[in-house]
């Protein structure tokens, strides 16, 4: 039995429910005028699919880069209008274009790129030639840094494919191609067959063998504070506009993108404290009561391995499911924008040390400090309280609707339900924090190989 609760935490858990709900409201509704990065997604892979078409064997090409990539990124290129192109984007286009008049019309505004504005001369002057032109093959030299923009350049004026094409950047983007391809493919079939052979186990009703559930033992308006009060009120509004002024000031000497990512880690690390000081606060309250083997958390480190093993499984497992209920979302309501905007930052960037914070915060920070609260905390004390079913559904939801995307929200429902069926299933806190590094790990590598 529960203590009674005073009347202070009652006032102060429904402040910081009314708060929440309007922080999250106002959250979900700014998500629809953030951009996805779908699209940007969807460019790059069709960029590298260009660049990677000379390497790939006949074979093969179909599958990896379509039956005529210049065809399918020019018809993608054309589906944005010419004002909301990039100068780079603008070019390409003009490039891929077979039609003079439609190049003349997307290559007609001015570019502020200086080597952009020279080369849209050449190309507008000299464009279909046989051979390079006097002092062309000068100026193609200032943009080989840009392998598609001067493949397409050196091509388009009459320049032959041994001097056109870099083999070395082709292989390498075949390989990139390969693997953003691939690694999914296999992850969705093996991911498949488990799913089956875990439902052909449940129909059996065998190899099912969950453990004792271990709760703290905490009312559920303590949890409501800690989620609530310590996660979104303090760790997402106060803190963070307390600290900003103090990370733009350690920031200010520092070149983007590093910047950014430094400021992505810093205030995630920031947004961390209040839960973790609450919970801290918690678990101090029970230090009269003998805790569980394994602790009130269930970390259980030891054995490592198994932990692994049963983290890759579920990623296995959940994979397939959260795909399929994005392509279902993407089919029935449509794209809704509101991608994280840390996606983007890691689309975009190229620096090592920028890659690195954001790799910090991603794949170490955010899996172990969310399935702490989510599922060390708030999912076994809503298990105990409504029981299994709606206690896992319940933490799904409020893990989905925490990270403010209307867009996602589906999808990271589904992985919620996976990451607390495993918590439940293992009795341990390890392979949750496992199997979240891994799909985030995961998402961080696709993202690295179709960016650039």
């Amino acid at each position: 039995m529960h203590k009674a609760t005073p009347p202070w935490k009652v006032v102060l858990a429904v402040f910081s429910l009314l708060l929440t709900v309007f922080v999250w409201e106002r959250g979900l509704e700014e998500s629809f005028s953030r951009p996805s990065v779908t699209p940007a997604l969807s460019l790059h892979q069709h960029e590298i699919a260009l660049l990677a078409e000379p390497a790939v064997p006949k074979p093969f090409r179909a599958v990896l880069v379509g039956e005529k990539p210049r065809r399918d990124y020019r018809d993608l290129l054309s589906e944005i209008p010419s004002s909301q192109l990039e100068e780079r984007e603008r070019l390409i286009a003009g490039l891929l274009e077979p039609s003079e008049m439609n190049r003349r019309n997307l290559l007609e505004a001015p570019f502020q790129k200086e080597s952009y504005a020279s080369l849209k001369k050449i190309v507008l002057e000299n464009f279909g030639d046989s051979g390079f032109p006097p002092n062309v093959f000068q100026e193609l030299v200032k943009i080989k840094s840009d392998p598609l923009l001067y493949r397409l350049s050196c091509l388009g004026l009459g320049g032959k494919e041994d001097v056109c094409i870099d083999s070395n950047i082709s292989r390498t983007m075949a390989i990139r191609l390969s693997v953003s391809q691939f690694l999914p493919a296999i992850a969705v079939l093996l991911g498949s067959g488990l799913l089956i052979r875990q439902i052909w186990l449940l129909f059996r009703n065998a190899g099912i063998s969950w453990p004792p559930l271990v709760a703290l033992p905490l009312p559920l308006i303590d949890m409501l504070l800690l989620v609530a009060g310590g996660f979104v009120v303090l760790g997402e509004v106060v803190f963070p506009t307390l600290v900003a002024p103090i990370s733009q000031s350690l920031t200010k000497g520092i070149d983007s993108p590093i910047r950014e990512a430094l400021r992505v880690f810093i205030g995630y690390s920031v947004m961390t404290v209040p839960p973790l000081i609450i919970l801290r606060q918690q678990m101090n309250g029970l230090k009269s009561i003998q805790p569980p083997e394994g602790g009130w958390l269930q970390w259980r480190i030891a054995p490592v391995a198994p932990a692994f093993y049963r983290a890759l499984t579920g990623w296995l497992m959940v994979t397939p499911l959260v795909l399929l209920t994005s392509w279902l979302i993407n089919v029935w309501v449509g794209d809704q924008g509101g991608s994280n905007p840390l996606l983007e930052i890691v689309l975009s960037s190229k620096d090592p040390l920028a890659l690195l914070f954001l790799l910090g915060t991603t794949v170490l920070l955010a899996p172990l400090f969310e399935e702490l609260i989510f599922r060390g905390a708030l999912l076994p004390v809503l298990a105990k309280e409504f029981g299994v079913r709606w206690g896992v559904l319940i933490s799904a939801l409020i893990f989905a609707v925490a990270h403010l995307s209307v867009g996602e929200f589906a999808p990271l429902t589904v992985l919620g339900l996976g990451l607390a069926i495993v918590r439940l299933s293992t009795g341990r806190l390890l392979p949750c924090i496992f199997m979240h590094s891994l799909w985030n790990g995961i998402t961080f590598l696709s993202l690295l190989l179709l960016g650039g």
